[in-house]
Formats: C-alpha cells, sequence, structure tokens
C-alpha cells in the first residue's frame, strides 16, 4: 500500500524485498485504483512460483473515484477476480481476502464466492481483512478461510485475548498490519505523536508511555526491533505485514525481524506497561 505509482521507485522497494528473502506481497484492488496490482505483478512476474501474492476485494470505486462503496456480493467477487488477475499479470492468486465486512452482510454468499474461485483454480486459498469479532466468528463457523488480516501492535493488542487465541486453535493464521502503529513504535516515536493519539491512547498517555517502553526495552536494540518481534511471539501470527516507502526501510524491517526473540519477561514487561484494550464494538 506505501509502495506509490513511481514504477521505478516501487520496483526498487519490492526487489529490495526479494533480496532480503521476503517472500509474501500483500495488495489489494482498491490501493491507487488497481495501479497497486499492475507494480507489484510486473515487478514479482520473473519470480511469481517463488512467492505468495495476496490482494483484496469488496470494496468498489465510484466512477468519479472521489470514493467507494461496500459490495461483498457473489458477482462482484467472481467478476473483481478476473481483473485482478489481469492486472498482476498471473492465472493464480495465492490468498485472496475480503477487503472488510459487516454482520449484515449475505456471509453465506460471500463465502460460496471465494469457495467456488478456489474450485475453479482461479485462487488458491481465501480469508479476510477484518477487526469485526461477530464477523470474524461467522467466518471462522461456516468457511474454510486460512487467514484473517487485523491491526495488532503493542499500542493495540485487543486481538490478544478475544481473537488471536480462538484462531491460533483452529490453525487459522494472522496477518498483522499496523505492527508499527504510524510509526509510533519505531525510534522516531516522539516525532509521530499526533494530538489525536492512538485508539486507546491519549496524546498525554503515548508521551508517557512510550518512552518507558524504550527506556526498559530497547536500550541495546531498535524498538522497530521489539515492535516487529511482539508481534512474531504470538504463535497465531504467520505474516507481519510492515509497510514500507523506501528500500532503507525494507532493510530496517527485515533486520528487525531477523533480530533477536523477545524473552518472556520482555513480553511481560510490555504487557504491564501497554494496555491490553478491547472491542468496544462489533459485539
Amino acid at each position: 500500500m506505501s509502495i506509490g505509482t513511481e514504477e521505478k521507485a516501487a520496483r526498487e522497494i519490492i526487489e529490495a524485498a526479494l533480496q532480503e528473502g521476503i517472500n509474501y506481497f500483500d495488495t489489494a484492488d482498491l490501493y491507487d485504483f488497481g495501479e497497486n496490482e499492475k507494480i507489484v505483478g510486473a515487478a514479482l512476474k520473473d519470480v511469481r512460483d517463488k512467492v505468495i501474492i495476496a490482494t483484496k476485494v469488496g470494496n468498489r470505486w465510484y466512477p468519479d473515484k472521489t470514493g467507494w462503496s461496500w459490495d461483498p456480493s457473489k458477482s462482484y467477487i467472481k467478476e473483481s477476480v478476473k481483473q485482478s488477475l489481469k492486472r498482476l499479470g498471473t492465472d493464480y492468486i495465492d490468498l485472496y481476502q475480503l477487503h472488510g465486512g459487516t454482520i449484515e452482510d449475505n456471509i453465506d454468499e460471500t463465502i460460496e464466492a471465494f469457495e467456488e474461485l478456489k474450485t475453479e483454480g482461479y485462487i488458491r486459498y481465501y480469508g479476510i481483512s477484518s477487526i469485526r469479532p461477530n464477523v470474524i466468528r461467522e467466518y471462522v463457523k461456516k468457511s474454510h478461510i486460512v487467514s484473517v488480516m487485523m491491526q495488532y501492535s503493542i499500542l493495540d493488542r485487543r486481538p490478544e485475548e478475544e481473537v488471536l487465541p480462538n484462531l491460533h486453535e483452529r490453525g487459522i493464521s494472522i496477518v498483522t498490519r499496523g505492527p508499527l502503529a504510524k510509526g509510533l513504535l519505531s525510534d522516531k516515536m516522539l516525532e509521530k505523536i499526533s494530538p489525536k493519539g492512538y485508539p486507546d491512547y491519549s496524546q498525554e498517555e503515548l508521551l508517557e508511555v512510550l518512552p518507558v517502553l524504550k527506556d526498559r526495552l530497547a536500550a541495546q536494540r531498535s524498538f522497530t526491533e521489539i515492535a516487529l518481534q511482539y508481534n512474531l511471539a504470538h504463535p497465531a501470527v504467520a505474516t507481519v505485514a510492515a509497510g514500507a516507502s523506501s528500500p532503507e526501510q525494507v532493510r530496517d524491517n527485515a533486520k528487525a525481524v531477523r533480530s533477536q526473540h523477545l524473552t518472556q519477561e520482555e513480553i511481560r514487561l510490555i504487557k504491564e506497561i501497554s494496555k491490553a484494550g478491547k472491542y468496544k464494538e462489533h459485539r
């Protein structure tokens, strides 16, 4: 999502990822009106059999491109997959994800669309991208999803109690997004604090909590390492989708993932200093 639309610069970011051994690339038909899929597909064409390409569906752009509407219908999903395949320049998608979802959707119809796409060979697996506990529960109960993409970080620990154990128990993997919490969980943390704060944290709370976390945990290593290792410490997490807008960021993230794992004491300390959080909506 963060690589931009300048093809040369975007390709350099993707090539840096490949050089670092990264093999999971997550895009969506929504990003840059489909241009993101085109760039990702072209950059990965020569290594197609060595990478996992994930994309998403469900958001329909208005004709004037001023916004989009939600459409999880079977007809839209089955038509959209063909457009995504064309833009990606591939004949199959490794992981096709519903890009959202509400409890009011016709979930049975949506599942039917994904199951048919699997049978027809257009996709290998499917999952959902959602933080709504009530929606996640329905898909766990009714479908064969292999993954749920959701926001998860030291500053957003809401999935820990209610969602992650349930999914892990059923062999459904988590793809985490926002692991660095918009840069708040990096060495530039104080520059990234906004007056609006972050979910569950006011600006004042961030100014208090972040320096404590850094002092107690990141004296000998980067805070990016702490943040990404915290995500990876949970057994339900299969992939950390950390955005990058430069090759340097990709290399930093890869280095952080290869760094020393957190100890149980460090994980305990993080949980003690940060908030557990709870989903207040979608009950």
